[in-house]
């Protein structure tokens, strides 16, 4: 069998279906057009304003709210015309809201606009829009919107209030900082990978400290912190995180950070594709899969590219499921990038083990069962039972035992232990894959477990865990919660 594989880039998972597509208009300066005296109408021209576009109301009979408006617009001039619209208002517009009583005028009004190749929105009235208006939270220039596609308005605003209770006002000092001090950065003769890096100061910063005033000692401090790190932004970093053991929930807020500043992301078989939703589209994605059943890249080509790309400059990030810290193989990559004078940090990662017991409700430490909690894994470099298994430890019954990655091996691996001493009636449950969405549960006492895997198919990848804390669990009677389906955003 051929058990070799190559690093291959790998395909950036399809954006789900959109209800809408959300777009930000830019209408300072330009010409917007409504027309009605609802308080719908009036909201909208107010809104219009606000972005600083020209609004031109038509009202034959304007409301004192439409008036009071007019007189204080909060930035662009709001013209009020006392009389209906007619067809040549929509010349040199940028937009178009009508408040309409009848679907009779909504269709004029909207076949008017569009006849001048102008966006129409006609208030309530779904069938005559081109676009839909989403609650807001304006932490401008920070602005957010939210659409339920008119489904369910009022849950859109609870949305809205909790995105306002989370987000400090504050934030819209640090946006409008941002947009000042842009040109600044991009004209400090700093690289690509460097600009990224004082934005990334930036913002932590800013999270940090989101109520206070950005000065231009912050500014400066910056830059001078990005010109520090220069040297290092310029040859490139490796980052190992873990991903955790499927779940997109359980990613670290770290972990997050590392995918969405990356440039190139090497992914294990074992990541589940959600988790590349957090990821920056516009970063490489490479497959250089390690499975312990199947086709595997070479250890020491992974190091090679790893160094290769920080070389060139690259943020690279080694994706890896559950921890890297456990059976990841991260020490033989640390110490090749440190060989080789390559930055490198770990990110760890909720473990499989973590995961599958959060999942089960099971401790694995329970204190009346369990005096020690122990990992193992289920195959050695040639795929075979490691020949070197401390079996009395393994067949210890106060001990709790978590097998990684057996799927060859456990019915041996079984064997073994009850021939040690392990109790074959010792309980044992068996995950595949772990919080994912097809996640796989069975339980057995070890001398069964085996039989029990091969006639159900489980695949992988596979978790057994073996002790007496999981005597009162039983797979047919747990109420498990069920993951939930990560969807892409982009």
């Amino acid at each position: 069998m051929n058990d070799r594989r190559r690093p291959s880039e790998a395909k950036p998972p399809r954006m789900e279906a959109l209800s809408r597509l959300p777009l930000f208009f830019a209408l300072e300066g330009k010409r917007a057009v409504v027309a009605g005296t609802g308080a719908g109408a009036v909201w909208k021209a107010e809104l219009l304003s606000a972005t600083g576009a020209a609004v031109d109301v038509y009202a034959g009979q304007p409301s004192e709210e439409l008036l009071a408006l007019a007189a204080e617009a909060p930035k662009g001039e709001i013209i009020i015309h006392r009389r209906a619209w007619q067809a040549g208002d929509f010349e040199n517009a940028a937009i178009a809201i009508g408040g309409c009583e009848t679907d009779e005028e909504a269709a004029r009004f909207a076949a008017a606009a569009r006849a001048r190749g102008v966006p129409v929105n006609v208030i309530d009235k779904p069938a005559f829009c081109d676009f839909a208006f989403g609650a807001i939270v304006n932490r401008s220039p920070l602005v957010i919107g939210v659409s339920t596609d008119g489904a369910a308005p009022v849950f859109g605003q609870a949305i809205r209030a909790k995105l306002e209770s989370l987000i400090p006002f504050g934030f819209s000092r640090w946006a409008e900082a941002a947009r000042r001090w842009r040109s600044k950065v991009q004209s400090a003769g700093l690289s690509f990978a460097s600009r990224r890096r004082f934005w990334q100061a930036f913002t932590a910063h800013a999270v940090r400290n989101p109520n206070e005033e950005p000065t231009p000692a912050d500014f400066e401090k910056f830059l001078a912190e990005t010109r520090e790190e220069g040297e290092a932004a310029e040859r490139g970093s490796v980052t190992l995180v873990g991903a955790g053991p499927g779940d997109p929930e359980l990613l670290t807020l770290r972990a997050v950070r590392a995918l969405q500043s990356a440039d190139v992301i090497l992914i294990d078989d074992l990541v589940a594709p959600e988790i590349l939703d957090f990821a920056r589209r516009e970063a490489k994605k490479m497959l250089v899969g390690k499975t312990g059943s199947g086709p595997s890249c070479k250890q020491e080509e992974i190091n090679s590219l790893m160094i290769s790309l920080a070389r060139a400059g690259k943020r690279v990030v080694r994706l890896k499921g559950g921890d890297p810290m456990i059976f990841g193989r991260a020490g033989e990559e640390i110490a090749a990038c440190r060989a080789e004078g390559i930055p490198v940090e770990v990110v760890p990662g909720v473990t499989a083990a973590q995961g599958a017991a959060g999942r089960l409700a099971v401790s694995l430490t329970h204190r009346r069962e369990a005096r020690r909690l122990q990992y193992v894994t289920g195959h050695a470099e040639d795929g075979k039972l490691p020949a070197d298994f401390d079996w009395q430890s393994l067949a210890d019954p106060a001990a709790t035992t978590v097998v990684y990655m057996p799927t060859k091996t456990i019915a041996e691996f079984a064997e073994q232990a009850i021939a040690h001493g392990l109790d074959p009636a010792t309980p044992t449950v068996a995950v595949a894959r772990a919080t994912r969405i097809d996640e796989a549960v069975l339980e057995a006492p070890i001398a069964d477990l085996p039989s029990r895997i091969a006639a159900s198919s489980l695949g992988g990848p596979l978790l057994v865990m073996i002790g007496r804390a999981f005597a009162d669990f039983r797979a047919d009677r747990a109420e498990l919660p069920k993951p939930r389906k990560s969807k892409s955003t982009g």
